[in-house]
């Protein structure tokens, strides 16, 4: 670029020069050179100057970003009237438990089925044991009535000499009561009846049967049972 200028300038100067010398008439009067130069010089230079200006580029202005307002800070809505939360309710089941009650002893329960227990129209169910639960305990010797609540399920009375008769497991003394029922028990009806018993001499657990039969021997019913625990006193030396 610096190049390109001086030789403009350069060809600019010798263009005056030549029109200077070529025009002036014989009569006019003779121009200093020195004058002449210095006004083609600052012509050039006044022309070049301009040209720069018109040549230089115009710094356009950058406008600066706007300033990005901070965020605002917006309230968290609170669910209010239907927008609430439902609260669920929570049911539980609770099972009811019963405890079981195991009886010790010997347990008499009524037959599933009585009927095969008959002997012809007698037959006979036990109701409960009315006296001497099971495992009662008795001393040696000790005598005790069992008594006995049953019905007749039968289809015909009990006689009056209908009696207990020992069947077996420990007889305790029951072995022949002797003794009559001495009274008539029609279908349906129920009544006690007992026996008196004797506990053994000697410590343990004793159970017998007996059953209800009739004049002539036939037993028949449901199995009536007794169990006692016979407790020795301790002995000493």
């Amino acid at each position: 670029m610096n190049i390109t200028r001086q030789a403009l300038i350069v060809l600019l100067l010798g263009g005056i020069l030549m029109s200077s010398c070529g025009g002036q008439n014989a009569e006019a009067p003779t121009q200093d050179l020195n004058e002449v130069l210095t006004a083609a010089v600052g012509t050039v230079v006044e022309s070049v100057m301009q040209t720069q200006t018109a040549l230089a580029p115009v710094a356009t202005p950058t406008p600066l970003d706007s300033p990005t307002p901070p965020p605002t800070n917006s309230p968290i809505a609170l669910p209010t009237g239907t927008n609430q939360p439902t609260a669920t309710a929570i049911y539980f089941n609770v099972a009811t438990w019963t405890p079981s009650i195991t009886p010790t002893g010997t347990i008499y329960t009524p037959t599933t089925n009585p009927s095969t227990l008959a002997n012809g129209c007698n037959n006979l169910l036990l109701l409960r044991d009315e006296t001497i639960p099971a495992g009662t305990e008795m001393k040696p010797g000790e005598k005790f009535t069992k008594t006995w609540k049953v019905a007749n399920n039968g289809t015909c009375d009990w006689l009056l000499q209908y009696r207990i008769v020992f069947v077996g497991g420990e007889a305790m003394g029951g072995e022949d009561p002797g003794g009559r029922l001495g009274k008539v028990i029609e279908p349906g009806k129920w009544t006690q009846i007992s026996i008196v018993l004797t506990a053994p001499s000697k410590g343990g657990s004793y159970t017998g049967y007996w059953r209800l039969a009739t004049g002539s021997g036939d037993a028949f019913g449901s199995t009536l049972g007794t169990s006692i625990v016979v407790k020795e006193p301790p002995s000493y030396p």
